[in-house]
């Protein structure tokens, strides 16, 4: 039958040792930070005044929708559980 069992003895592969001046180095400097920073919000389509107010009054709109209906819930489930206990 075939051998299916890898018998070689392979040592696993050593990690580099890092000194205090390699940690240095492969850290980037803040200023390069904050340089990759500025170009990544130059890259953003910021919306329009137009759309920002639409998308705003439909976020508002929906957050007092949904805050009704759990509201009504409940009330809906207080007086079910009043009824229920006494």
């Amino acid at each position: 039958m075939g051998d299916t069992a890898n018998t070689e003895n392979t040592a696993p592969a050593e990690k580099p040792v890092k000194t205090e001046k390699s940690d240095k180095k492969d850290k980037a400097p803040k200023k390069s930070w904050f340089k990759g920073l500025k170009a990544e919000f130059k890259k953003i389509i910021w919306p329009d005044k137009q759309s920002l107010m639409k998308q705003t009054a439909a976020v508002v709109s929906v957050s007092v929708v949904l805050g009704l209906v759990i509201a009504g819930l409940d009330l809906i489930i207080r007086y079910g559980v009043d009824f229920l206990v006494k």
